[in-house]
């Protein structure tokens, strides 16, 4: 998984799952964008004295609300319908990890917040492109080979941030960390049709 230094791939066979309800892939994955965005402000928020950050975390929350609007326009499209936001218990896990691991500072609570948000983008990236190769809906095909495009952008900002940022924190060990954590509990995942489910 070259870049994204991911160490379990998803089973392309998650795909054929996916296909048996795509109002729900498409749900799930419009609440996932808007998360996405509300991530981006909520960093903003709590780190604004960045203001290189802000620039481009705003960049980024806009980028997610287009992709949540597009999503949307491809479920009235087909004559779907956008339901409830979905709980998501991939990213829960990830989120009570940065909350043990971070250790009461400004600074560390930047960088794992960061991690925290790039893990999720390299694994979006990741199944996405899963999405575009296998499935056998051409225009889904293409929107997801797109948007896997985009959030391999994403998780390279949060990655470059944790970086320029981590004054004091060895943040490619706490990576590498990361992805060991994230190794233990994807396998949990890839049984249902929803992004990281």
């Amino acid at each position: 998984m070259g870049v994204l230094r991911l160490q379990l791939p998803t089973d392309p066979r998650w795909v054929n799952i996916v296909e048996k309800n795509i109002e729900e892939i498409l749900t799930d994955h419009a609440w996932c964008e808007q998360k996405a965005a509300t991530n981006a402000i909520t960093i903003i928020t709590n780190n604004s004295e960045h203001q290189d950050l802000v620039k481009d975390l705003l960049a980024l929350a806009k980028e997610e609300i287009d992709h949540f609007e597009q999503v949307h326009n491809l479920i009235i499209k087909r004559g779907l319908k956008l339901g409830r936001e979905r709980k998501d218990d991939y990213v829960n896990e990830l989120y009570q990890y940065m909350k043990r691991s971070a250790d009461g500072s400004r600074v560390s609570g930047l960088v794992e917040r960061l991690l925290f948000s790039a893990m999720i983008e390299a694994r979006s990236c990741e199944r996405f492109k899963v999405l575009s190769e296998n499935i056998q809906d051409e225009e889904l095909a293409v929107f997801y080979r797109e948007l896997m495009e985009s959030e391999a952008g994403h998780y390279t900002t949060f990655i470059t941030y944790a970086r320029k940022y981590g004054e004091g924190i060895d943040v490619e060990k706490r990576w590498r960390e990361w992805l060991e954590f994230e190794e233990s509990i994807i396998s949990n995942y890839g049984k249902n049709e929803t992004i990281h489910g």
